[in-house]
């Protein structure tokens, strides 16, 4: 397959690096200092899962540049997404098909609007990974997985003949019967956590060893649950439960968003915690915890955005 990763970063970087690894023709897009590495020594990944790799494939900046391509691996940045959307409309011809990697609810209906609806699939994540260092990928957890669907409906053929492709490339992927319960499945934890652990600046095991903190997650899981079932999808009432549990939660684990932060950059604040208040107002659901979290950190992020818009 010919393939374009739109946001080599550390999902990008290391599922289209086992796309690359399995000899599909991947071109990375990326930009600055990571971008110049890729292309002068290749991509290097450090992976828990997989062990380590290094691939070389061509690296841009640029999408029109690489032309259309069979599969589009969506993995920028929530507030990146209509710019980047609007960007990639070079790399989508008759048959491709887009699969959005990103945190959030709505990606793949914001893509949808940018680009022909029936080119677009759905993605849900689970992974740690970062970028270590200019051309350096490193993926931190001991397991990943990827989910996939269709916007509407069961699994198609399409969908099948993908999901067999990426698993040949050694992806842990599965098809969902129902995209939008899937996200929601991976969203009202993953968004609480990422929330309480930006917020507090702690690692999961120190978040886990303070019962005044975690109970502040656990009723933000509460009212995501809540607001998922007003949507329509019942997550199970030993949801939060099972939520906070399993190998995954290392006790060192961190989450992408208090990485951002703690690097100084732009968080995705708007599509995780933003995202369950606006619902909440939407059906009239109650969500005090995640509007705290919120409106706190919108502020450190539309600080950063400010900065940046003023050349800062």
């Amino acid at each position: 397959m010919r393939i374009a990763v739109m946001g080599t970063g550390g999902v990008g970087g290391y599922f289209g690096g086992l796309l690359a690894r399995a000899g599909h023709e991947v071109t990375f897009i990326a930009r600055g200092a990571h971008l110049e590495a890729i292309r002068r020594q290749g991509l290097a990944v450090k992976s828990a899962e997989k062990g380590d790799f290094h691939v070389q494939a061509p690296a841009t900046d640029d999408p029109a540049a690489v032309g259309s391509v069979d599969l589009v691996l969506f993995c920028v940045k929530s507030y990146d997404t209509e710019t980047a959307g609007r960007a990639i409309r070079p790399l989508v011809g008759p048959e491709t098909l887009v699969l959005p990697l990103l945190n959030g609810l709505d990606t793949q209906d914001i893509l949808a609007t940018l680009l022909p609806r029936e080119c677009v699939l759905g993605g849900i994540a689970r992974i740690e990974s970062t970028i270590a260092a200019p051309g350096v990928i490193e993926q931190r957890s001991p397991a990943s997985r990827v989910d996939v669907g269709e916007l509407e409906g069961p699994p198609t053929p399409r969908l099948e003949r993908l999901v067999e492709t990426l698993r040949q490339a050694g992806w842990n992927v599965h098809a969902v019967d129902n995209l939008r319960l899937a996200l929601w499945q991976k969203f009202a934890a993953l968004s609480c956590q990422a929330g309480v652990m930006t917020l507090a600046d702690v690692t999961w095991g120190e978040l886990a060893s303070r019962p005044e903190l975690f109970e502040v997650l656990v009723q933000a899981e509460r009212e995501a649950v809540a607001v998922a079932r007003a949507d329509g999808y019942d997550l199970g009432d030993d949801y939060v439960e099972k939520a906070n549990t399993g190998a995954v939660l290392r006790p060192d684990m961190t989450t992408s968003m208090q990485r951002d932060r703690a690097q100084g950059r732009r968080i995705e604040i708007d599509a995780l915690n933003g995202a369950t208040v606006r619902l909440g107002r939407r059906y009239g659901v109650p969500t005090p915890v995640n509007q705290t979290i919120y409106a706190t950190l919108k502020v450190y992020d539309d600080r950063v955005k400010a900065r940046a818009q003023a050349g800062g």
